[in-house]
């Protein structure tokens, strides 16, 4: 069977999804809102995240996701999250750069130029591969409808500025909806959302 790329993504309700997890995460543009996912964070939210990391069996990882990961899941090995930083140490690690990056975490892999090529042949090799975060990355696989899935956290916050996985300038894209879940505990609502290779219509309101 082949497998599946999904992309997990935390957005706001103006569907910023820069720096969710911490002020450090991302200051592009001179960003100050990093870590504004930590007051929402709930026990159903909490759950389903974990549930996609447990089913995951790699990852797929923008080149400054993984950087920031690479520098701290593997020291968290008997923290608290443990039993998430041991998945993430057992599994494969892909990363998308343009550069020539030293991959210091183990079991980690770079990509090739071409990713649609790449991207199969992970699809042959694991059952279940997520993008988390990697907001750059995620808007290239989903301009160019390179993924399977797109699980999409939805938070009850407006930020007004911030990366988008939508910038204004983005390409026309068409989403098929597969599942909406209940609002978390906080108003949390996940949307999953399938790749489709349609170009929005147009019509008349009658």
């Amino acid at each position: 069977m082949t497998g599946r790329i999904q992309i997990d993504l935390f957005t706001t309700l103006d569907g910023v999804a820069q720096a969710p997890g911490g002020p450090d995460e991302d200051t592009d543009s001179g960003f100050t809102f990093g870590g504004w996912q930590a007051p929402l964070v709930d026990a159903t939210s909490g759950s389903q995240i974990g549930a996609g990391i447990e089913s995951m069996d790699a990852l797929l990882l923008g080149r400054r996701t993984y950087d920031i990961f690479a520098g701290y899941w593997p020291h968290q090995l008997d923290g608290p999250s443990s039993e998430i930083a041991r998945k993430f140490d057992a599994i494969p690690k892909y990363v998308a750069s343009r550069g020539r990056p030293q991959l210091s975490w183990r079991d980690s892999h770079l990509l090739g130029s071409d990713l649609a090529a790449e991207l199969a042949a992970l699809r042959e090799r694991h059952r279940e591969i997520h993008v988390i975060g990697s907001i750059d990355f995620a808007r290239t696989l989903v301009a160019e409808s390179l993924f399977d899935q797109l699980n999409l956290w939805v938070y009850p916050i407006t930020l007004g500025a911030g990366k988008r996985l939508f910038p204004a300038d983005g390409p026309p894209t068409s989403l098929r909806l597969i599942t909406a879940e209940p609002a978390s505990e906080k108003g949390v609502v996940l949307l999953r959302y399938g790749s489709s290779q349609e170009i929005p219509g147009t019509g008349v309101m009658s």
